[in-house]
């Protein structure tokens, strides 16, 4: 395994060099959701009783600030290695194709949980959120990171070009991460719009890591568990596939 540790360790390095610009910038923005957020709606809608909007709001911006850098992290760091074309160095090497998936998901992992963690600490400033199972927490978020971390190897593989990363992230991404229940509960929509909501995983992410703070859910944490796990499973194994096959990175 010391071509995964030396790769996961050039990831680490990679974002910790600019980590201005990849840890402490989105824990800024996701503060400022919670600042507008909260100011705006907090007397005016509580989801569960005896919880403030405010607090309700912090594990939501918590998952999604995860979910988007897991997501740039792995991503980024394909295209960009493909665009100057130094992804070769990392073909040529001894690695396993296992290896390489590895370690670009693990970097990621590492880079949307130090953000998670920043945002969290960050939110005690303006709102204590209670815990009420830590092992909860500590599988939706990990779980959900790597999720998303598999899928933006997918999307580093695919794109050939910047733009077609930046359509991926905003046409893909964002519209999944917002429209899964960050800023409200999904029993607050008609009804369309709520078997709507269950078609999208990154929902059941963010409701089984909110029930890991507040005992609270719109679901069961145990069908969450099972919609996440199963699909990073298939992501993780159409990843391995794509790797395998060499698909756009052996040109």
């Amino acid at each position: 395994m010391r071509g995964f540790y030396t790769l996961f360790y050039k990831e680490i390095l990679r974002f910790w060099k600019v980590a201005f610009q990849t840890v402490a910038a989105p824990l800024v923005t996701t503060l400022l959701y919670l600042l507008i957020f909260s100011h705006v709606l907090s007397q005016r809608v509580e989801i569960f009783a005896g919880i403030t909007y405010t607090t309700f709001l912090v594990p939501g911006l918590v998952m999604m600030s995860m979910l988007q850098n897991a997501f740039a992290n792995s991503s980024s760091s394909l295209i960009q290695s493909k665009v100057t074309g130094n992804i070769i160095f990392v073909l040529l090497g001894p690695l396993s194709h296992f290896e390489f998936f590895a370690a670009y998901l693990a970097a990621a992992v590492v880079r949307g949980l130090m953000v998670g963690i920043g945002v969290y600490i960050a939110a005690w400033f303006f709102t204590p959120v209670p815990v009420h199972s830590l092992l909860w927490i500590l599988i939706f978020g990990l779980l959900g990171s790597a999720m998303v971390a598999s899928l933006g190897i997918v999307a580093g593989i695919w794109a050939d070009k910047f733009d077609q990363m930046a359509s991926f992230q905003n046409f893909v991404i964002l519209p999944l991460t917002f429209l899964s229940g960050v800023f409200y509960s999904i029993h607050s929509l008609p009804e369309f719009w709520q078997k709507l909501s269950h078609l999208n995983p990154f929902f059941y992410t963010i409701d089984g890591f909110r029930y890991g703070f507040f005992g609270q859910a719109d679901i069961s944490p145990w069908v969450s568990l099972a919609v996440v796990g199963t699909t990073f499973l298939a992501l993780s194994f159409f990843t391995f596939l794509m790797i395998r096959s060499g698909y756009k990175l052996r040109h």
